[in-house]
């Protein structure tokens, strides 16, 4: 088992995360591959859900104010946030249209890593996109 699966475990436990906030936790991870389709399904079944919406919804708002090497958090929950607005209840997408500016500051990220490699490029595309998306009244339907 990895070090990020057992430290990841280790703060679930400590923070007493709900079964939802385990699920965007796992989803948003720092582990260099994306967030598995049957997990973002998961946590799309959840958001019908009052409670777990909640949770789902401020776990993701936290991710997203992550920056500099966490960066994978951030583009992570962006992708999350993709996936459930087309496939969850739609009061993710109501929640993310009232804090778009939340969405649109990401436009300027900015992460470099250690290789010089511009990793922030990633945040920002995705930000630009589902700002769109959330503008768009015909796609949301």
């Amino acid at each position: 088992m990895p070090s990020s699966t057992i430290r990841r475990s280790v703060k679930n436990v400590m923070n007493n995360y709900s079964d939802a906030e385990k699920k965007v936790r796992e989803s948003t991870s720092n582990d260099p591959w994306g967030p598995s389709s049957s997990l973002m399904s998961e946590v799309a079944d959840l958001t019908y859900n009052v409670v777990a919406f909640s949770e789902i919804m401020s776990m993701i708002w936290r991710r997203l104010n992550d920056h500099g090497k966490n960066w994978r958090h951030v583009y992570k929950a962006l992708t999350l946030l993709d996936y459930l607005i087309k496939t969850g209840s739609e009061r993710v997408a109501l929640q993310c249209k009232e804090n778009i500016f939340a969405i649109q500051t990401l436009k300027d990220f900015q992460y470099i890593d250690r290789d010089g490699k511009d990793q922030g490029i990633n945040v920002r595309e995705k930000s630009k996109q589902l700002v769109v998306l959330l503008k768009d009244e015909e796609r949301l339907k």
